[in-house]
């Protein structure tokens, strides 16, 4: 089950993180693995792992944010691997990358920020891979949400309505490409360990989770292994909680 031999996988924001373990389970699985990131160093550094172990991959520098680039990225893709069978919609800024506040004192610009990476990018993404896979009738995309989407947190409400916005698209487009056999899901998460914490923050945060602790790549990468399977054509239009028990309903 989940062989992903002969499928090509675009990931995006893989260049550390969530997205490096999610590149590196899909090639594990068989995939050949697009690693796109902004900086094209963190992106090599992770192709580099991906071929060493024996996979195949390649690194493409783009912006998501802005469509002719990922129209390009697309196009360089298929050039080389002939095809996206699988897209991971990783790339996103949190909100602690503009800052988090209150929102009567938040900043327009601010917000264009969040939306712009977190919700417009995975349009793009979308709509450049969504003809190929139409013209194939096979296709996965996994988008990555929040758990700020689902039961809604103070002092993010912008970035809670960019991944709201992501599921409720995804779920909207799920009901389009179905009969084509295209499936449309996402995974809501919960926080993860990150480098920029300390133990003190990630076992005071842990807490606050059924579980007791805070999420790491490897919590979430048998669920996208799942959806980007053949095995998960009857499942679209969802989003699951991978989580820790933060949101239960």
């Amino acid at each position: 089950m989940f062989d992903l031999t002969d499928r090509v996988a675009m990931v995006t924001g893989a260049g550390r993180g969530l997205g490096a373990g999610i590149a590196g389970v899909l090639a594990d699985h068989g995939a050949s693995v697009v690693v796109n990131d902004l900086d094209g160093s963190r992106a090599e550094a992770v192709v580099a792992d991906l071929t060493g172990a024996g996979g195949r991959a390649m690194s493409v520098v783009a912006d998501v944010t802005d469509p002719a680039s990922v129209v390009s990225m697309v196009d360089t893709v298929e050039a080389e691997f002939g095809r996206i069978d699988i897209l991971i919609n990783n790339a996103g800024i949190p909100p602690a990358g503009v800052g988090a506040g209150p929102f009567v004192a938040s900043d327009p610009k601010q917000w264009q920020v969040l939306l712009d990476l977190n919700l417009v990018a995975v349009m793009h993404c979308v709509q450049a891979v969504l003809p190929g896979m139409l013209r194939r009738r096979h296709g996965r995309i996994i988008t990555m949400v929040s758990d700020a989407a689902r039961v809604g947190e103070p002092n993010i409400a912008v970035y809670a309505a960019a991944k709201a916005g992501a599921a409720t698209f995804s779920k909207s487009l799920a009901k389009e490409v179905g009969r084509d056999g295209v499936t449309v899901n996402c995974i809501s998460l919960g926080s993860l360990v990150t480098e920029r914490q300390t133990p003190e923050s990630i076992a005071k945060h842990g807490s606050r989770y059924p579980v007791g602790r805070l999420g790491v790549a490897e919590d979430v990468v048998p669920v996208v292994v799942l959806l980007a399977s053949d095995e998960s054509a009857w499942i679209t239009g969802q989003t699951y909680g991978v989580d820790g028990g933060y949101a239960t309903s």
